[in-house]
């Protein structure tokens, strides 16, 4: 059966390089005679496949010496409570950027915690730009400063790193993570799901500044304490020890196709290609300020909605599924992380013009 183009937000397509070395290893991985999947995560080939893991993602990302990387699971969501557990420290708020869904959840769990000051919100104009930081009410006395760089569900993506002073910059980076270099040096505290451009769903990534760790108060439940996986090296329990394997497949297939700086010039010459589309018609459209849009999610509705489930029957006859829009905004949304080929866009903007010259 032929590969489909899979546009799903997530859990999300991986490069076929990655799946066909995992298939070859499935049964016995190196001449261990075991499959990644058996192996104990305190014995030595698990232990290396984890370091091996982290060198890589720290050697993409530029990650300095005085952060930690957490190899976690319980997803983006865990982490919306871990983050004031342990970096309140003993304050009593925290700076959160409303831009959406997932800014939503993150600010929702926070309450439970502390005070939360909404210091900008992009609810006005139905989340469809990142509010410029000009017009923010940060507190000098919060905790930290909380934004999402980029919302899957409304495709919108922040193309500037905030500045916060002091303040620890906390972001949610799930769905933009390894597309765009990021300057690590600027936040306190970046984590992303793995499932859309690091691996299957299941590991969750934390880098985390030193200064951070192990100030919480009061003491966190161990399991839910940066320090107590900090001290053990992301293995205090039984790790996501497939999903950390298969990120480090990403990882040496990121570095052997020319790194995130590569992968970025990829990223945008494939949304220009979309967006390029969508700006000349009127059959369809995209409702964020174009500044603001996303390289990683692309949002699009056609004119008329009763089209809609034609269109989705129309695609997966054509070998691309999962371009239905998220329930809450309805419409289409092509996701198109690293692992999307180029080609993959090609075809989609090739349908969509076939389709609106058929319906339009």
């Amino acid at each position: 059966m032929a590969r489909v183009f899979n546009f799903s937000a997530g859990p999300a397509a991986l490069p076929e390089e990655v799946l066909k070395q995992a298939a070859d290893e499935m049964l016995d991985w190196h001449g261990s005679g075991q499959s990644v999947m058996e192996m104990s995560h305190r014995g030595k080939e698990f232990m290396g496949i984890a370091a091996a893991a982290e060198a890589d993602l720290r050697e993409l990302m530029a990650i300095p010496a005085n952060y930690k990387v957490l190899f976690l699971q319980g997803g983006a969501s865990l982490q919306f409570e871990m983050i004031p557990v342990n970096l309140l420290r003993g304050k009593a708020s925290a700076d959160y950027v409303h831009t959406g869904e997932w800014a939503k959840k993150a600010i929702k769990a926070a309450k439970t915690f502390c005070n939360v000051n909404v210091v900008a919100s992009a609810e006005d104009k139905s989340f469809t730009y990142a509010p410029a930081q000009s017009g923010w009410k940060l507190d000098k006395d919060a905790a930290y400063v909380h934004y999402t760089a980029n919302e899957t569900i409304g495709g919108v993506e922040f193309q500037w790193t905030p500045d916060t002073g002091d303040v620890p910059l906390v972001c949610d980076m799930s769905s933009s993570i390894l597309s765009r270099p990021v300057d690590i040096s600027k936040y306190g505290l970046i984590y992303a799901g793995a499932q859309k451009n690091i691996g299957p769903a299941g590991l969750t990534i934390v880098i985390v500044r030193d200064d951070l760790v192990g100030k919480a108060q009061p003491t966190p439940p161990a399991m839910l304490d940066y320090k107590t996986h900090v001290d053990a090296d992301s293995m205090y329990n039984t790790p996501p020890t497939y999903s950390i394997y298969i990120a480090g497949l990403v990882f040496q297939w990121l570095k052997k196709n020319g790194g995130i700086a590569a992968m970025e010039q990829k990223n945008i010459a494939k949304s220009k290609l979309l967006y390029d589309y969508l700006d000349s018609t009127g059959f369809y459209g995209n409702p964020v300020n174009q500044a603001d849009r996303s390289r990683m999610n692309v949002p699009f509705t056609l004119k008329d909605a009763a089209l809609d489930e034609e269109f989705l029957k129309g695609a997966k006859s054509r070998g691309m599924i999962q371009l239905k829009g998220h329930r809450s905004v309805g419409g289409m949304r092509a996701s198109i992380y690293n692992a999307m080929p180029a080609e993959g866009v090609a075809a989609l903007v090739d349908y969509m013009r076939d389709f609106e010259k058929s319906h339009g």
